[in-house]
């Protein structure tokens, strides 16, 4: 498996411009959380105190294992989370380095709308 790692190559929206490698990467990096399920999914991580086995995370979502899992694969390849095996199960959390790049990439101030 191929881990993609776009959130060490975004630029923040703010920014006075955007290369065309980070405007495709900060795309990237929407694209991942481009569903309702997997915002929810990196919401149950931010709230968590520790990392989250993907069999806590099938009822909150009301979605099967299989579905859960794909999710959780997307979010991994675009390099938010962090996946460790316990035995049988795969526990999830947030990487720090994403929710860095997250927060500065959406940090846009007042000034910019009218």
């Amino acid at each position: 498996m191929t881990l993609m790692e776009p959130v060490s190559c975004c630029g923040p929206l703010a920014a006075p411009g955007l290369s065309d490698a980070e405007a495709t990467a900060t795309a990237d990096l929407f694209k991942a959380l481009a569903d309702p399920a997997r915002v929810r999914i990196v919401n149950v991580l931010a709230t968590s105190g520790e990392p989250v086995c993907v069999c806590h995370l099938t009822e909150p979502l009301g979605l099967s294992q299989p579905t859960v899992s794909h999710h959780l694969k997307k979010l991994t390849d675009a390099g938010l989370l962090e996946r460790e095996q316990r035995g049988r199960w795969a526990y999830f959390s947030l990487r720090r380095q994403a929710v860095e790049k997250l927060s500065s990439v959406v940090e846009i101030t007042a000034e910019c709308c009218c």
